[in-house]
């Protein structure tokens, strides 16, 4: 197969660096997605009326600084590591790999249609779904030819991006005055279950065209990087890539925080125009260097005494990482929504922000307490029994393993 190495398959076992990654890019994930519940304005061509002081467009500053575009990213990179996981996995079993994958983004897509049309809206599961058949096509290319396609993507899609905010600039499009939804959203949310729903499942369609355009390509780069380095075992044996973190630390930090910065100050201060359309194609180009940063600044926190502590409280979040990403957006949905509390807009910036840990933490102890018994979380588990086209066992074994129990602890690395 093109551009694998000559090297045997690596020891099956899981990668809790793996998992920890995963669950600290749904902690950035949560961040940013509280405010599409929290926040009737969020990511509209207005900003909240009810923003009144420094502090709350300072919050979103750094909302939109640290976590907006940027965690995405991280979360689609992965998604392009375990791919090739997926594949070895494949190859282990002596299944074939183009079926099983099929059936699994099959699943997908299914679980992120339900999810947008119940829950949230603003889902990307779908997305990736289909992206990932990309992947399937472009399974045999090698990981320079992956890292080139990547890089292509950022360089084109940010280019247009900036290349559009211009235009609205010069027809005098500087900060956008179109009218937003932000009414009907209010009005959903703060209405019976009923309402929220159809807002949901209305709003659904549109969304997902817009998150193709927003975010699609930067994704489909984020899977070729994580296909790349998947392929040459980063996160198996990051020790040898060393010197490569260390340059990517002293670039990315840098150009990563001018970039984010850049959008930052635009959708803080002027959505919806001309500056935020520019500001948005430059984070585009910049925001994965900021990604990679994180991900290499995790990684040398993991080989700290403290940072292995923190990698194993935090890699059972990664490890159910599809259930707690549907969990977010339910209990959001019951903090700020028609399907319980009907929040949104009644909490000031700070008070969201500080929704995040609570929740987060909550759900770092939940996934903690399932795994003791569980060997996959419920979405997993539905999800793996697609893409095997079998049952899973349901809980972990508590006596001798059986022939199909070892298989499946085998192919666990997903």
């Amino acid at each position: 197969m093109t551009g694998t190495t000559s090297r045997a398959p690596e020891r099956a076992r899981r990668l809790q660096n793996v998992d920890a990654l995963r669950g600290f890019a749904l902690f950035g994930i949560l961040a940013v997605n509280i405010w599409a519940f929290a926040d009737p304005y969020y990511a509209s061509t207005e900003t909240n009326p009810g923003f009144d002081s420094g502090i709350d467009h300072a919050v979103r500053f750094v909302v939109s600084l640290l976590f907006e575009t940027k965690f995405y990213l991280l979360f689609s990179f992965l998604f392009g590591y375990s791919f090739t996981l997926q594949m070895a996995a494949a190859e282990r079993a002596g299944r074939g790999f183009v079926p099983r994958m099929l059936r699994r983004q099959g699943g997908l897509l299914a679980i992120g249609l339900l999810h947008g049309a119940a829950l949230y809206y603003g889902e990307i599961l779908s997305t990736y779904a289909l992206l990932g058949l990309v992947l399937v096509a472009c399974r045999n290319i090698s990981p320079a030819t992956a890292l080139r396609l990547g890089a292509m993507l950022i360089v084109a899609s940010s280019a247009v991006w900036m290349l559009l905010g211009v235009a609205q600039l010069a027809v005098g499009d500087v900060t956008g005055s179109s009218a937003s939804d932000a009414v009907g959203k209010l009005s959903a949310f703060q209405g019976d279950a009923t309402a929220t729903l159809a807002f949901h499942s209305g709003h659904l369609p549109d969304t997902l065209a817009a998150l193709w355009l927003l975010q699609g390509p930067s994704a489909m780069a984020m899977f070729f990087f994580g296909f790349a380095a998947g392929r040459l075992r980063v996160f198996a044996d990051p020790e040898r890539y060393r010197d490569v973190m260390k340059r990517i630390l002293v670039f990315g930090l840098p150009v990563g925080l001018i970039g984010a910065a850049t959008y930052a100050l635009a959708a803080a201060y002027a959505p919806g125009g001309g500056l935020e359309t520019v500001a948005f194609g430059f984070g585009q180009l910049t925001a994965p260097a900021l990604t990679a940063t994180y991900v290499v600044a995790a990684l040398l926190l993991f080989r700290t005494a403290f940072g292995r502590r923190v990698e194993t409280a935090v890699a059972p979040m990664g490890k159910a990482a599809l259930t707690n990403y549907l969990v977010q957006s339910l209990l959001l949905g019951v903090l700020f929504t028609g399907y319980g509390l009907g929040l949104v807009d009644r909490l000031p910036p700070l008070a969201v922000v500080a929704v995040v840990p609570v929740v987060f933490l909550v759900q770092m102890a939940a996934s903690r307490l399932w795994l003791r018994g569980h060997p996959y979380g419920p979405a997993e588990w539905v999800l793996r029994a697609v893409t095997l086209a079998e049952v899973p066992p349901w809980r972990s074994p508590r006596t001798v393993p059986t022939r199909t129990d070892r298989r499946y602890r085998r192919d666990s690395e997903e």
